[in-house]
């Protein structure tokens, strides 16, 4: 009898350590070959990548407007304003309203590519495999808790010079001084500057997430090599 379970727990212990080799062996060899440093230069360059072919589409004309992704809406304080102002038959002004914060934004990301060009450099993976194990936007996610506060200390004077550059603060004081001349409204006075900034950053974010997504996922998206060894490892 004895030797009977002898016999079970040695035939039981060979086939654990076969399915261990098995996992073993299905792991990926190049996490042996590839280090933090490269690791976290694969993460930089699908960072890199997003700013170059995604948030380069943003500074363009309707870049913002006419993506349905990233396009700035109206904040809920100024809803009541557009609302309004359609009421009483002022709806293409309103419309030009919309139109000039995402042509702000459109103009601001393109004096401010450099920015997030240099926040990107400044990077250092600490925990590199963690965030390339991670979810499709896990890069993207470091980078934004990483930089956002900076970069919004140095974005919001580009939206404000842009809001200018566009006649975006002429239309909206046009727009809340007639709002504000509507019998029985409530005067409001919002903080543009601050809220399209932070609209845009979003935006910014946003797309590079899209294109983290797509080197994740799409083999033929990886470009350079250390993209195709890196991006190997999560596959």
């Amino acid at each position: 009898m004895i030797r009977k379970i002898l016999l079970v727990l040695i035939a039981l212990n060979l086939t654990a350590c076969a399915e261990l080799q098995q996992v073993v062996n299905q792991l990926p060899q190049e996490t042996t070959t590839l280090g933090n440093d490269q690791i976290a230069n694969g993460l930089i360059q699908a960072l890199n990548l997003g700013i170059d072919k995604q948030v380069t589409k943003l500074t363009q004309t309707d870049g913002f407007f006419k993506n349905e992704l990233v396009k700035i809406t109206l904040p809920e304080e100024l809803q009541k304003v557009d609302k309004a102002l359609r009421d009483i038959g002022l709806s293409s002004l309103a419309d030009e309203g919309l139109k000039v914060l995402n042509r702000a934004a459109e103009d601001a990301v393109k004096e401010a590519t450099p920015i997030f060009v240099d926040a990107v450099k400044g990077i250092t993976f600490a925990d590199a495999k963690n965030i390339l194990l991670g979810n499709d936007d896990a890069a993207t996610q470091y980078l934004t808790t990483k930089t956002q506060t900076s970069l919004y200390d140095k974005f919001q004077p580009v939206i404000n010079n842009s809001f200018a550059k566009v006649g975006a603060d002429k239309i909206w004081t046009n727009l809340i001084t007639k709002y504000n001349n509507i019998p029985f409204t409530s005067n409001v006075n919002p903080d543009l500057t601050d809220y399209v900034t932070g609209e845009a950053l979003n935006g910014v974010y946003k797309m590079i997430a899209v294109e983290e997504k797509e080197i994740r996922n799409n083999v033929a998206s990886r470009t350079t090599d250390i993209l195709k060894k890196v991006f190997a490892l999560q596959d």
